[in-house]
């Protein structure tokens, strides 16, 4: 959150600034009610606590009643805030509390969002006072209102400080109470881990597949044809015949090592060591049977197996554009947003993608291998879109 703002505009930090502070409002109103709430509960529930029964006919409703004020929490942060927060904890006795210990830490909080909304709107009314007086009355003491003025300036500067404090003191509160348990998050690391290891597996044997059916189906047998031409040549007793069948394996050779190149740049291409991945994807454009437009808005270069991943994702992505899509144009784009490499590959093509296609499979097994993001928009008659986010650091 606090980084995102240093890459917005003037209009969006004021816009954010509004409404956050419409956050803290609606928050210390919850609080508020959360406050008495709790003291009402305490009031009513404690005679019952006494007893073990009356422990057990307790717990339900203040189970009940910590869910539904972290729900209402996490559906006031998301509307206002519009952070990635957990989801709102069920009603189980371990959810339940650490629902009731957020209730408890938030009360405090949210009362101090309120103390600074307040000051804000105090500091804001000071400044007013001293424009007005000083613009449309007279005035008695100018020293005294200049230095309200200042005063009023100073507080107001001083509270969006605290503004901005406050709510990320609220999302981490919420994630550190209503967020998954350290044990969770390794438990969930390892199996996202696990997945993402059998998909590149698979992805690795799709693969060899290729590349054993690409030199068996083309370089293996041109190689074959050019065996049998040149036997033909050493047995022929016709000179002129033996010239002709030497000029076609020579012809069938020039076709074998032109094929036995393209198996090796589909492997992997040595211009993406040599050249960097700008020249690397101009070299696709280049050998592409469709116009395609390259925007490279990259400054600093990656580290290489990002820029590799980048290259075979776009590079299968306009393969499979020529081959199944009927388009007639293609744009790449690639730019890096702080450490996310962010690229993308359209076409006007008849759309119907498959995202769980085999190609487009073994792409986003290579994405998930770096933790990055991957996504397929194909609607039936396009355009295809295919965008990728692959995290640099």
């Amino acid at each position: 959150m606090d980084r995102a703002l240093g890459r917005r505009t003037g209009r969006e930090v004021a816009a954010l600034g509004a409404r956050y502070l419409a956050g803290l409002t609606a928050g210390a109103a919850t609080a508020v009610l959360e406050l008495i709430l709790a003291l009402f509960a305490v009031m009513i529930l404690l005679p019952a606590l006494a007893w073990p029964r009356g422990r057990r006919a307790a717990a339900r409703p203040l189970a009940a009643l910590a869910t539904t004020v972290a729900g209402i929490e996490l559906r006031r942060m998301a509307r206002f805030y519009g952070d990635r927060l957990p989801r709102p904890p069920l009603a189980s006795p371990s959810e339940a509390a650490r629902a009731a210990r957020h209730a408890a830490a938030r009360i405090p909080l949210g009362l101090l969002g309120g103390l600074i909304v307040g000051s804000a709107l105090t500091g804001l009314s000071w400044v007013l006072f001293a424009l007005l007086g000083w613009f449309v009355t007279d005035i008695d003491y100018p020293l005294e209102v200049v230095g309200a003025g200042f005063l009023g300036l100073f507080i107001v500067i001083l509270c969006a400080q605290g503004v901005h404090g406050t709510v990320l003191l609220e999302v981490r509160l919420a994630r550190r109470l209503l967020g998954p348990s350290r044990q969770d998050r390794l438990e969930l690391r390892i199996a996202q881990l696990a997945v993402s290891r059998a998909e590149v597996m698979d992805a690795v044997n799709d693969e060899r597949r290729r590349i054993e059916r690409d030199l068996h189906d083309g370089v293996q047998q041109r190689l074959v044809v050019l065996g049998m031409l040149l036997g033909r040549a050493r047995r022929s007793r016709d000179p002129e015949h033996a010239d002709r069948l030497l000029l076609q394996a020579h012809e069938e050779s020039r076709r074998a090592l032109a094929e036995l190149r393209e198996v090796a740049w589909r492997v992997y291409p040595t211009v993406l060591d040599e050249a960097g991945l700008r020249a690397a994807l101009e070299t696709v454009a280049e050998r592409t049977p469709l116009p395609v437009r390259v925007e490279y808005d990259i400054a600093r270069p990656a580290a290489r197996q990002v820029e590799t991943v980048a290259y075979f994702v776009v590079s299968e992505a306009v393969t499979n554009v020529v081959k199944h899509s009927g388009a007639t144009r293609i744009g790449v784009s690639l730019r890096r947003d702080r450490e996310i490499l962010r690229l993308s590959v359209e076409d006007d093509g008849s759309g119907g993608a498959d995202p769980a296609g085999g190609g487009l499979t073994g792409l986003a097994s290579r994405v998930a291998a770096l933790d990055g993001r991957f996504a397929v928009h194909s609607p039936p008659g396009g355009p295809t879109t295919i965008t990728a986010e692959l995290p640099c650091a």
